[in-house]
């Protein structure tokens, strides 16, 4: 299906509009980012994301619009497992409170335009070669079963090869100049702790868009609803960051609800070709999935609460 001009337009005005009061008027000089407005932004976020589903359902029809919402749960949630591997840099720069939300930002708008390629790219092959979808089937599924067998694995930001190339070839400052990625000292231009930051975060994102995209694709090969999902979870990142960052630890079974979400859209996806699934059965299952994950995580919190030394 071929979405009309204006509406790719009024997407990126919308989005265009809403970066430019982030970071033009609300965040222009840093600060740190409290519960309260980390709240209140990561609700904008999910207003505007349900509106743009309100006008998709109003324009197209309730088809495409349980994919839009399907797609954007999917890579909401994906983005909340991804939290704690960014809490994890930060304390790794010390990165200090004030400065976080910006390289969240910038980090941000180069994932948008990493999944942008993405998933154009990601379209087109469908496209013209149809067996790619068995491709993409089978990646989820072994991203799902990945993701349910992993353990207690630390996060080593050290071992990045992004990192290490630019320690060995950037001319680097050892402490942080405020918000900024360079300063020049003498002749010379010089990065900041804060640009190693941003490139490990840039970095990182790659990696987790190999396992969500192929997971939007699946719900939906339609570029207009795969992209604009995708993109309004992912810039709803930094404030849900923000909101997350200290409780994603407690979210300890949300990963079994995400494995059982990709292993199911992988099997969808082999399927494709013999079974069609409504798409509101989807909705429900990514919903059912991560309401159970989330509620056994708050259970086993409870009960550690109640019995604290039995957990020792």
């Amino acid at each position: 299906m071929e979405f009309p001009l204006w509406a790719w337009i009024l997407f990126h005005v919308i989005v265009a509009v809403m970066l430019a009061l982030d970071l033009g008027v609300f965040h222009r000089n840093a600060h740190e980012v409290k519960m309260k407005e980390a709240l209140i932004w990561s609700g904008v976020w999910i207003a505007a994301a349900l509106a743009f589903n309100i006008l998709i359902l109003l324009a197209w029809g309730r088809e495409l619009a349980f994919h839009f919402l399907t797609a954007y749960l999917v890579e909401k949630s994906l983005s909340a497992d991804n939290i704690l591997v960014f809490a994890v840099i930060f304390s790794y720069f010390a990165v200090p409170p004030a400065y976080q939300h910006r390289v969240l930002f910038w980090g941000i708008l180069g994932a948008v335009l990493m999944r942008a390629i993405f998933i154009f790219a990601g379209v087109q092959l469908l496209r013209i070669f149809h067996w790619t979808i068995y491709a993409f089937g089978a990646l989820l599924i072994y991203t799902g079963i990945r993701l349910a067998r992993r353990s207690e694995e630390k996060v080593q930001p050290e071992r990045n090869p992004v990192l290490r190339l630019a320690r060995r070839f950037l001319p680097l400052t050892p402490t942080y100049h405020g918000q900024r990625f360079l300063v020049r000292e003498g002749r010379f231009w010089m990065a900041t702790p804060l640009l190693l930051t941003l490139l490990v975060v840039e970095s990182t994102d790659v990696m987790f868009a190999v396992d969500s995209v192929p997971a939007v694709l699946a719900i939906t090969p339609e570029l207009f609803i795969a992209y604009t999902s995708n993109i309004f979870a992912i810039l709803g990142l930094r404030a849900l960051y923000f909101v997350l960052a200290g409780l994603i630890q407690r979210l300890r079974y949300l990963h079994f609800g995400l494995s059982v979400i990709l292993i199911y859209i992988g099997v969808k996806m082999l399927l494709s070709d013999l079974v069609r699934i409504p798409p509101a059965i989807s909705l429900g299952l990514v919903a059912l999935a991560l309401l159970i994950s989330g509620l056994a995580s708050w259970i086993a919190a409870q009960r550690e609460k109640a019995h604290p030394l039995s957990q020792k």
